[in-house]
């Protein structure tokens, strides 16, 4: 699960792949453990290879650039993937602390930007704006940061929503600092965003099977958000996945209710793929039960890296695995992208 280090634009090479963990949620976990948390699964991604850890945001969890400083003390090189709400601070001050990091610790950054979120977080900020204008935001924002940061100049901009005149950062970031970008692509909208501002669109994958036709654009890095459950035999990884995810009425209607009031085109479009069978690796249970938001691959390791290589063949270059419960898990998934690499004729290692 080794990667390679990437260019401006978290660009990824044509003949390598990019995994990155995700970091625990607050909300999530006791606040008791919480701090002790981080640092593991920190330590564990770091362990087993991923280049970086997504860090979520949203009105119900601690700040993510506090648990992104957390994360780069107790790491040597792990790369926090911060996500970046754009109604949460203005676009200084998101280049600002990138800049910061890179001065104080002198690591590299990966941003997330999140053009939306839950709807009722943006209406209880007073938020109104609609879904494909959020992208057009996030677009200023994004692009705002990338001239902020790479030019010791100075900038001036004047958009629909940002205007900035003769804006300088100090202290600069090193251009080998600068951070990767990724954004979610599911929707029209993400998808031009991630061209205009050079990003990786991330999509919350269907089977790969359903992109066989209607492969990724070859002018945009792409990216999946997937889960994996995986073990030499395939039972086991299917006993451990019930375990880890049993079926949950409650969580089904938590499900449903969030399914009226989210405008999110992925969610509404794994919502709409409906059950999938054990001889099936693509299992939705945990999204359709309110347990995690992205699809899950589970199967012996050869059937589930089967299915990763199929996204690699496909053009799907950078994988974001959900939160790992123990390090035993990240180990799993090592096996499963080592075997995937190798099936695919990618580098893990740079």
């Amino acid at each position: 699960m080794n990667v390679n280090a990437v260019g401006k634009t978290a660009q990824t090479p044509e003949n390598s792949i990019e995994i990155f963990a995700t970091c625990p949620q607050s909300s999530q976990v006791a606040k008791e453990i919480y701090f002790k948390n981080v640092i593991d699964v920190a330590r564990w991604s770091e362990r087993y290879g991923c280049r970086g850890i997504l860090v979520y945001t949203d009105n119900s969890l601690v700040d993510p650039w506090l648990v992104s400083q957390l994360i780069i003390e107790n790491t040597e090189s792990l790369c926090p993937l911060v996500a970046i709400q754009s109604i949460y601070m203005h676009p200084y001050t998101a280049a600002k602390m990138v800049a910061s990091y890179g001065y104080i610790y002198n690591r590299r950054i990966y941003l997330n930007m999140v053009a939306g979120g839950f709807k009722n977080d943006l209406v209880a900020l007073n938020d109104p704006t609609p879904h494909d204008k959020r992208y057009d935001r996030t677009i200023e924002y994004t692009l705002i940061m990338k001239m902020l940061l790479g030019s010791p100049n100075g900038i001036s901009f004047t958009g629909e929503f940002y205007t900035v005149d003769k804006l300088k950062m100090t202290p600069p970031l090193p251009p080998e600092l600068f951070p990767g970008i990724l954004i979610s692509g599911s929707s029209e909208a993400g998808l031009a965003a991630a061209k205009a501002i050079g990003a990786t669109a991330v999509k919350y994958p269907k089977p790969p099977g359903e992109y066989e036709n209607d492969p990724p654009d070859e002018n945009i890095d792409s990216g999946v958000r997937v889960g994996i459950i995986a073990r030499e035999d395939g039972d086991e990884a299917w006993r451990v996945a019930h375990e880890r995810f049993p079926e949950d009425r409650k969580g089904e209607l938590a499900h449903q209710l969030a399914m009226k009031t989210s405008d999110s085109v992925w969610h509404k479009q794994l919502s709409e793929l409906g059950k999938t069978s054990e001889n099936n690796p693509y299992w939705l249970i945990p999204f359709q039960h309110y347990k995690t938001f992205c699809p899950y691959l589970v199967g012996s390791y050869s059937t589930v890296a089967a299915e990763v290589a199929r996204y690699i063949k496909l053009g799907f270059r950078t994988f974001i695995v959900d939160i790992p419960p123990t390090e035993e898990e990240l180990y799993h998934t090592d096996v499963v992208f080592k075997r995937a690499a190798k099936e695919s004729a990618v580098k893990e290692v740079a």
